[in-house]
C-alpha cells in the first residue's frame, strides 16, 4: 500500500500527535518513518483520496501539530511514496538537503498576498495619462466605423495595463520585501496584479502584516489586498 507523506522534521522532534487524525474516510492512523537524522510523519494512503474539506483540514492539522513543537518541511496535500522503505530510502539519499532547509524554515511561517486593482480605475487612469489614449477614444467615440483607430486604440491600452501592473507589482514587492527572510513571486493572474509568498520569521509576522496594511490604505479602495497567513512554508520546500 502506497504511504501518504505529511511532513518531514528532524529525528529530534518531539512529535507531539496525540489526538490528530490522518486524512481518508474513516480517518488513518498515523505513523512515522525514521532515519538516522529525518523523521516523516505518515499514514496510509486511502483509495480515491481526494481534495475534500476534512481531508485537506486535517493534512492541515497534522502540519500544524507539527510546526508548533519545531521546523517541519511540509508536503502537499496528496504526496504519497510507493512505501516506508522507499521513503526511507529516499531521506537518507537526501538527507544533507532536508536538515538544510530545516534549519533555513525553523521559526518560520508562510503569508500569501494577492494583490487586484479594479479594471475601470486601470482604464480610466490610462485614458487620463495618455493623450495618445485620448486621442484614439475620442475617434472611435466620433467614428464608430473607424476600425483602424479602435485596434489601435486595443493594443495601446493593453501594453500600459501590462507595463502598470508589472510597475505596481514591483515597487509593492520592494516595499515589502524588507519584512521577510524570502519572496516568492507567483504569476500574475487576470484576477489580479501580483502574487506573493512570504517566508516570516515568527516574531516579525506583524511586521509584515503591518506593512501589507499600509499599502492598502495608501492605495485606496480600487485595490485588494488578501493576506493569507500563517501558513505551512509549502512554497519554500
Amino acid at each position: 500500500m502506497p504511504t501518504y507523506v505529511y511532513g518531514i522534521t528532524g529525528a529530534d522532534h518531539p512529535l507531539r500527535l496525540d489526538g490528530v487524525e490522518g486524512v481518508g474516510e474513516p480517518p488513518t492512523a498515523l505513523r512515522t518513518v525514521r532515519t538516522d537524522t529525518l523523521t516523516a510523519v505518515v499514514s496510509d494512503a486511502p483509495e480515491g483520496l481526494r481534495a475534500k474539506r476534512r481531508d485537506v483540514r486535517a493534512h492541515q492539522a497534522v502540519l500544524e501539530g507539527l510546526m508548533a513543537d519545531g521546523a517541519t518541511l511540509p508536503m502537499r496535500f496528496g504526496l504519497l511514496a510507493p512505501d516506508d522503505d522507499q521513503l526511507a530510502a529516499a531521506l537518507d539519499a537526501e538527507a544533507d538537503g532536508y536538515r538544510t532547509r530545516l534549519r533555513q524554515l525553523d521559526g518560520h511561517v508562510e503569508f500569501n498576498l494577492k494583490v487586484a486593482r479594479d479594471e475601470d480605475d486601470l482604464l480610466r487612469e490610462i485614458v487620463t495619462s495618455s493623450p495618445r489614449a485620448r486621442e484614439l477614444r475620442e475617434r472611435t467615440l466620433a467614428d464608430p466605423a473607424a476600425q483602424e483607430e479602435r485596434l489601435a486604440l486595443g493594443e495601446l491600452i493593453s501594453h500600459e495595463v501590462d507595463a502598470r501592473r508589472a510597475a505596481e507589482g514591483e515597487a509593492l514587492l520592494n516595499t515589502l520585501a524588507p519584512a521577510a527572510t524570502s519572496v516568492s513571486v507567483g504569476e500574475a493572474g487576470a484576477d489580479h496584479l501580483l502574487s506573493l509568498s512570504f517566508l516570516v520569521q515568527d516574531a516579525k509576522t506583524e511586521e509584515l502584516v503591518e506593512a501589507v496594511r499600509r499599502e492598502a490604505d495608501r492605495l485606496g479602495d480600487a485595490y485588494t489586498f488578501t493576506l493569507t497567513g500563517p501558513l505551512p512554508p509549502y512554497s519554500f520546500v
